[in-house]
Parts: C-alpha cells; sequence; structure tokens
C-alpha cells in the first residue's frame, strides 16, 4: 500500500536565512553579559559584529521571504511572524547603534537591555511560528 502523501511545495527559500540573525542576536546577549561582568573589551566587539552579522543576514532572509510570499500559498511567510522578525531587525539596527559608542556606557544598561528585549521577541517570533498550523504544509500534498 502506498501513502497519499506526495512532495507538493519547495522548501521556504527564507527558512535557510532566518535563522542566521535570530542567533547572532542571541549570542550578542550572551557577549553583552559577559562584557558587563568582565568589563573586557573584547566582548564588546564581539557584540558589534554579531549584530552586524545578523543584520546582514538578516537583510539577504527579508529579501527571501519577498521571493517566498510570491511562491505558493504554503510557503509565504505568516503575518505574525513577518512582524515579529521585522520587530527583531529594528531592534538589531538601534541595538548595532548603541553599540558603535565607546566603551563601557555603549553596552551597559543600554545596549544589555536593548539585546534582552530582542531576545525576548525573538522568543515569542519563534513561537508564534511554531503553533502556526500550517507551518508544516510546504513538505508535504495530502491529496
Amino acid at each position: 500500500m502506498h501513502s497519499q502523501l506526495k512532495p507538493d511545495h519547495g522548501y521556504p527559500l527564507r527558512a535557510v536565512f532566518v535563522p542566521f540573525p535570530l542567533v547572532a542576536f542571541t549570542f550578542a546577549l550572551f557577549t553583552d553579559i559577559l562584557y558587563w561582568r568582565t568589563s573586557m573589551l573584547m566582548w564588546q566587539n564581539f557584540s558589534a559584529w554579531l549584530l552586524f552579522g545578523g543584520l546582514v543576514f538578516g537583510a539577504i532572509a527579508v529579501i527571501a521571504g519577498l521571493v517566498d510570499a510570491f511562491r505558493s500559498e504554503a510557503t509565504r511567510p505568516a503575518i505574525p511572524e513577518t512582524i515579529g522578525f521585522a520587530v527583531v531587525l529594528v531592534l538589531g539596527i538601534f541595538n548595532s547603534f548603541v553599540h558603535a559608542g565607546d566603551g563601557w556606557k555603549a553596552v551597559v544598561p543600554n545596549g544589555l537591555i536593548l539585546s534582552t528585549i530582542t531576545f525576548v521577541v525573538i522568543l515569542i517570533t519563534l513561537w508564534l511560528a511554531a503553533v502556526r498550523p500550517l507551518a508544516q504544509e510546504w513538505r508535504l500534498n495530502h491529496d
């Protein structure tokens, strides 16, 4: 007996790029905490580079999301997770500007607070994406 499930849609292109900024912004929070606890300037530099890398891959993910929006409905990003990702990127931009300052004042407390808020928004966005009823619909067609 053969299953009626067959591959129907391509892989959502944005799914390849979206994890990079989320991981980079999360690690920026970790390096901000390390800078706060140790005062080693190296951690501030790591945070700045992680924020930059997250923003670069975030821009690529936005382009990939636009491509997915014009593909099939199954690969189209949902509105709540799209808004969440946009908020994460805007917070990342502001956080990058804050981290562009020199020394302690660039990270503590404003950069640390922004990194924490960004991390919380990342968690909310991931939760919204996970509870979406058709989150895995792109994988198989049940016809």
